[in-house]
């Protein structure tokens, strides 16, 4: 703390000057070793590791706005003397966006090209992120990430479906899965070698001929609005997975907060209270 002292002179010497500040960064860390509890860590905030804490801002991005997120991080970055990526807030997006009924997402698919129809498909089997159909790869050409505890049993009723992974924010890979025929026709797109392509400032290596990045956003609006008269955008495709792959673990027996851990990791969440944003 050095609250009393001037910022000015004094911005690089690792303290907090006001007041304001010490209470916000309170907040933020008493939040962050909750979250350390929710998700079974067996240690305590001193101890949270770099990947733990990227997690935590990835998790908290579709609950805080960019100001508050940014607060989190920095209050992590003082405490415990890490340089942590600048996670981008999804809140207007996740807020603006509402489920689909079963038959919206075709509706609007036969609308698109060709290449963003089945970008849109596979969006919404596989739970994914606008830019993360850019990522797409086979499970055994890209590993999902060692450093995260998986649940064994994730899933749940697609054991036989195509394995996949994707790359999420924050750089956490993670495994989805394909019904048989939707991977069929997704390798039926493959690449003779990957190629770059850049979205919102961000090269990516795709090695499949699908939509993605904004131009595949644009598409499902334009689209949306032609077939169905109105849009809740792409990432409104994530909300209809999680609503659907919470039944299918709750049809399974799964209870309700069981359930909603397994949508969190299916997601690229840890915290389970997180994907509830999804399901209002």
């Amino acid at each position: 703390m050095g609250l009393g002292l001037q910022r000015h002179g004094n911005k690089r010497d690792g303290k907090v000057h006001a007041v304001r500040s010490a209470i916000n960064y309170e907040q933020a860390l008493t939040h962050a070793a909750e979250y350390l509890k929710a998700i079974g860590s067996n240690h305590g905030l001193m101890k949270m590791t770099q990947d733990e804490a990227r997690q935590y801002l990835i998790d908290q991005s579709v609950r805080l706005a960019q100001s508050s997120l940014d607060t989190h991080r920095r209050a992590l970055e003082l405490i415990l003397g890490i340089k942590l990526e600048r996670i981008k807030s999804e809140v207007d997006t996740v807020r603006s966006t509402r489920t689909y009924t079963k038959h919206h997402p075709e509706m609007v698919a036969v609308a698109q090209s060709e290449r963003n129809a089945l970008a849109t498909r596979i969006a919404l089997e596989a739970g994914l992120r606008a830019h993360e159909l850019f990522t797409i790869r086979p499970i055994v050409e890209q590993a999902p990430s060692g450093h995260r505890r998986w649940k064994a049993d994730l899933f749940r009723g697609r054991e036989d479906w195509a394995r996949y992974t994707v790359v999420g924010k924050g750089g956490l890979c993670r495994e989805v899965r394909l019904s048989p025929r939707l991977a069929s026709e997704l390798e039926k797109t493959r690449l003779p070698k990957p190629v770059l392509v850049k979205d919102r400032g961000v090269i990516y290596q795709r090695h499949y001929d699908i939509g993605g990045g904004n131009a595949w956003s644009k598409s499902f609006t334009v689209a949306s609005q032609r077939a169905l008269g109105w849009s809740n955008g792409g990432h409104g495709l994530r909300h209809s997975y999680a609503q659907a792959r919470l039944d299918d673990y709750q049809s399974a027996g799964y209870v309700y907060h069981d359930a909603l851990a397994h949508v969190a990791q299916e997601l690229g969440h840890f915290s389970p209270h997180t994907t509830e944003v999804y399901l209002r």
